[in-house]
């Protein structure tokens, strides 16, 4: 006797095409970044109903409306904020929060740190070009010394963040950084951090070519090298991550820097959650909790 079993669609890169197409100007690495975004999602299969992309605000941050997902564009620097509590309302999606390096490590800096300590199982993508590219060419968080740009003129003051190793000492589970001239290396990392139960970091070199002349991809082509070709290196080792995170010049690392899998993530710490993701959960009170709830008040 046949039976009526339907077959489970497969996910193709057309069904993750978003309703409109980018805006970012011709030959800025984010669109490297969407497209290893959405190969990641149709490699590992997961529906596009069962994702939710959030952003902050910025050239990166329009990346929500170019992908067929749940999304929500919310305030500049509080996407992580606001995937924390859409993780925790349905922890069964699989959350993405993409971002630029002024976003999420400048007035974004303090939610980075406090969601990393947190757990919280998301993929946290910062598009890191170096520059505030939306407000057209100023100096970011991640801007190297004396680089100069609309807000300093005779070059920058101030010593860049690093990001990666600002995850390793705020106790983020996954560490990576890609780089956007590296299609089929950045879409391994983010199907990684996907998979990765507790809170993935993934910063990606994606150079701005309108206003950033410094950072280009003929700079970093040369520079880049892939922590994966490296046989003796042991992503579990912190001290050696810590180590790798602070080359910078003739060698800059990319890769899989650090993973630990022995920490609880928030939503797995939380007895509530136990019993599924609150959106499928009865939240009503009831007449008897309230009555007990009211009892300890009088």
């Amino acid at each position: 006797m046949a039976t009526d079993v339907a077959t489970p669609k497969q996910i193709t890169m057309a069904d993750l095409k978003g309703k409109v197409d980018p805006d970012w100007c011709p030959g800025c690495g984010d669109f490297g970044v969407l497209a290893a975004v959405q190969k990641a999602l149709v490699e590992l299969q997961i529906p596009n109903h069962e994702v939710a992309t959030i952003s902050g605000i910025g050239c990166s941050s329009n990346f929500p409306g170019f992908i067929n997902t749940y999304g929500m564009h919310t305030l500049h620097g509080r996407s992580l904020a606001v995937a924390t509590g859409f993780k925790m309302a349905n922890h069964g999606m699989t959350v993405l929060v993409t971002g630029g390096d002024g976003d999420g490590f400048g007035i974004g800096g303090n939610h980075f740190v406090h969601t990393m300590r947190r757990n919280v199982d998301l993929l946290y993508i910062v598009m890191d070009n170096q520059i505030y590219g939306l407000t057209t060419g100023q100096t970011s968080p991640t801007s190297r010394k004396g680089m100069k740009t609309k807000s300093m003129p005779f070059g920058n003051l101030e010593a860049p963040i690093n990001p990666i190793s600002m995850a390793l000492a705020a106790g983020a589970t996954f560490i990576a950084r890609g780089f956007s001239g590296e299609q089929k290396h950045l879409t391994e990392l983010i199907k990684q951090g996907i998979q990765h139960r507790g809170f993935s970091f993934l910063d990606v070199f994606s150079p701005c070519v309108t206003y950033n002349h410094d950072n280009t991809y003929q700079w970093f082509r040369p520079r880049v090298k892939k922590l994966e070709d490296d046989a003796s290196y042991d992503s579990t080792d912190w001290m050696a991550a810590m180590e790798k995170s602070l080359l910078w010049g003739d060698e800059i690392p990319i890769g899989k820097f650090f993973e630990r899998t022995d920490v609880p993530t928030l939503d797995g710490a939380e007895p509530v959650l136990r019993s599924g993701p609150l959106v499928h959960q009865d939240m009503r009170v009831s007449p008897e909790a309230a009555r007990k709830f009211v009892e300890e008040l009088m």
